[in-house]
């Protein structure tokens, strides 16, 4: 276990070399303070029950209208000219270019304020590698954006070259975290004018749970976002970490047939199986799904494979009458083929 943490800790640290920290850094003054951390590690800024909570910027004197202050006629490189003759643009700078005991940046602090207008300037203000600056908790303003639902600012983001492939301590993705929330309109922002090619690695990214961003749309029954992903070439069969299940497996897990149809009109895999072996087909008839279990069928599902427990689907029917007579018994096969007409 010891091993895995230090794996985890690893691609935490990669992730977080790329988001330009150094780079933003170089215009302090003084080095930022240590993260502030309690028994359990960095205080959390959002849970994960979707509950906000207050980061640093509740206990100090930042507020929406010293923010509008600060960022009123303010911009680095003016900022930078005129800093050894004005003082009070002096202290506008270190306000601009400081980082809080939470890692956060004025940016994210704008964002958590929920003010579209300052994230706005600051976003046309700050460079691409401050855009990308990841907080204590390894968010980054598109993270953020993406959790308080600010499509405007999440739009502005990318269009101005934020990364889509940055992960949170959680390993996700700003467009895991809006398949998560159900940000429908932040996660047409982040795929609306983004090619498919720059999107393949956002879409095969894999949480720490071995969750793909169509994994956590499917279990969030987001049909819209569903079709969001598939439109851009999302992995229809790729398998999740723990124990294989593919969008379609956890699909048929939920009863949720819409999601069921949608996956195999876009050609996911019909006999695609778990670690365990286990196909689609497998768990529609172990959860007695005869609806479910009709349509696999109707695309082709193979009732012949075995798991690894030697069980074939209609072995699992347990007498269910209605889900056997979706399934015809009058021919022998092999390698789903029928060989012999037996006729009684």
């Amino acid at each position: 276990m010891a091993r895995n943490e230090g794996k985890k800790d690893d691609l935490l640290e990669d992730n977080r070399a790329d988001s330009g920290i150094d780079s933003y850094r170089s215009l302090l003054k003084d080095e930022p303070r240590e993260p502030r951390s309690g028994p359990s590690g960095p205080r959390d800024k959002f849970s994960t029950a979707d509950e906000r909570l207050d980061s640093a910027y509740s206990s100090s004197s930042l507020t929406v209208d010293l923010l509008s202050e600060i960022v009123e006629g303010c911009t680095i490189s003016s900022v930078q000219e005129d800093q050894t003759q004005n003082t009070e643009l002096t202290e506008q700078e270190n306000l601009l270019t400081t980082i809080t005991e939470d890692g956060d940046t004025i940016l994210h602090l704008a964002i958590i304020h929920e003010d579209d207008d300052i994230a706005h300037q600051l976003i046309q203000i700050f460079p691409k590698d401050v855009l990308d600056i990841q907080n204590n908790l390894y968010q980054t303003p598109l993270h953020l954006a993406t959790y308080v639902n600010m499509p405007v600012v999440v739009k502005d983001l990318v269009e101005n070259g934020a990364s889509l492939e940055l992960q949170d301590q959680d390993g996700n993705t700003a467009l895991h975290v809006a398949c998560q929330y159900r940000k429908t309109d932040c996660a047409a922002e982040m795929t609306r004018e983004v090619s498919c090619n720059k999107l393949v690695p956002v879409l095969q990214t894999q949480n720490w749970k071995g969750l793909t961003c169509l994994h956590l749309a499917t279990l969030n029954r987001q049909h819209h976002i569903m079709r969001l992903l598939m439109g851009k070439g999302a992995d229809l069969n790729i398998q999740e970490g723990t124990s294989g299940k593919t969008a379609l497996h956890l699909a048929v897990e939920l009863h949720d047939i819409i999601s069921v149809k949608l996956l195999l009109n876009h050609g996911a895999n019909v006999d695609v199986t778990m670690f365990n072996g286990c196909t689609p087909l497998h768990l529609a008839v172990g959860r007695q799904d005869a609806a479910i279990s009709n349509l696999l069928y109707q695309f082709g599902a193979d009732t012949m494979l075995r798991n690894m427990e030697d069980e074939t689907a209609l072995d699992l029917a347990d007498g269910n009458d209605d889900i056997l007579a979706l399934f015809p018994f009058d021919d022998i096969q092999i390698s789903g083929r029928s060989v012999v007409s037996v006729n009684f």
